[in-house]
């Protein structure tokens, strides 16, 4: 590796990490406040559980909590830890990067001449997120969620949803059994900062990696190749979401990223270059870890890719 390159991949890893850092630290700090002013989560559980409305409050929500892709994994984390119901929290995840109001002002600042893409970009994330809630709907929480979530979340649920055998170890350790909880306590400041600061600390590592992860493959895969097939109707929606996953670049400025190709790519290759790198990229990775088992994570790599791509040539059929 020259020089050179070490230099373009420190520039694009500073670039990523000062882009994202904020919008984490948004992310912890609105976990934090729901933690502070509604101690149990007792207004979560009033989400709907339905298979489509969970998803669509949870989605909702995203106009409501401005944080970007990587701002929404603590939040997410905070939903399901106070007892959401899972589809809530997922329709969170996936959609609010997109629903954010930063993110439809800068697409629209990007785009004023083209209202479809305007339309489309926040319908289709609203059916990925949906679609993905239903696939990990089938998955049980136990084999979904990470055991330390898990542990918390349990914890937050009435006796009705958990048996009093399951609320164990984790949070309380040594497997001892616990009473219910009664009425919540609200946590002081001090152990409002700590968490918080743990919680960023931990986040903010994993970011670093991932960033740094996405900084070394861009460097090594030009851009030019996968553009090269911007012409063609799938080649070029699998090319731009293989871009999405590899710039790693925050939802709040990906649409004037996109608008820089916008020219020489396909309708359909533009929308998914728009809603898959707020679902999962490079640098997501890792955060979408502390949330999800493999398995979790590979059905939703799997099933944004999936969803994406449909849409995607859908739009070529509509637009072309």
């Amino acid at each position: 590796m020259n020089s050179a390159r070490l230099a373009t991949a420190w520039a694009l890893f500073q670039g990523l990490l000062i882009e994202a850092l904020p919008f984490l630290l948004i992310g912890v700090l609105i976990s934090a406040a729901a933690r502070w002013f509604a101690p149990g989560g007792q207004w979560l559980r009033q989400l709907p559980s339905h298979p489509v409305l969970g998803p669509l409050s949870g989605a909702a929500l995203g106009f409501a909590l401005p944080a970007c892709e990587c701002g929404n994994v603590p939040v997410a984390r905070q939903l399901l830890v106070g007892g959401a119901p899972l589809g809530a929290a997922l329709g969170f995840l996936f959609a609010a990067p997109v629903l954010n109001p930063i993110v439809l002002a800068s697409t629209w600042a990007a785009f004023p001449n083209q209202p479809w893409l305007l339309l489309a970009r926040p319908l289709g994330a609203v059916l990925v997120a949906v679609g993905l809630a239903l696939l990990l709907r089938l998955v049980p929480e136990a084999e979904l969620l990470q055991a330390d979530l898990l542990a918390e979340r349990r914890l937050a649920l009435p006796l009705s949803e958990v048996s009093l055998l399951e609320r164990r170890g984790g949070v309380l350790g040594g497997g001892a059994l616990t009473a219910a909880p009664g009425r919540p306590r609200r946590p002081s400041l001090a152990e409002l900062f700590r968490h918080g600061g743990n919680e960023f600390l931990q986040l903010a590592l994993l970011l670093v990696l991932g960033c740094l992860l996405a900084a070394l493959v861009q460097t090594f895969v030009p851009r030019s190749w996968l553009l090269a097939v911007g012409g063609a109707p799938t080649l070029s929606i699998l090319a731009l979401m293989l871009l999405a996953l590899v710039v790693s670049v925050c939802s709040s400025v990906d649409a004037f990223l996109a608008l820089s190709f916008a020219a020489q790519v396909t309708p359909g290759a533009l929308l998914a270059f728009l809603l898959l790198g707020p679902v999962i990229d490079l640098k997501l990775v890792g955060l979408l870890g502390l949330l999800l088992r493999p398995r979790g994570l590979l059905l939703t790599i799997a099933g944004a890719g999936l969803l994406v791509l449909l849409i995607g040539q859908w739009i070529n059929l509509w637009r072309l």
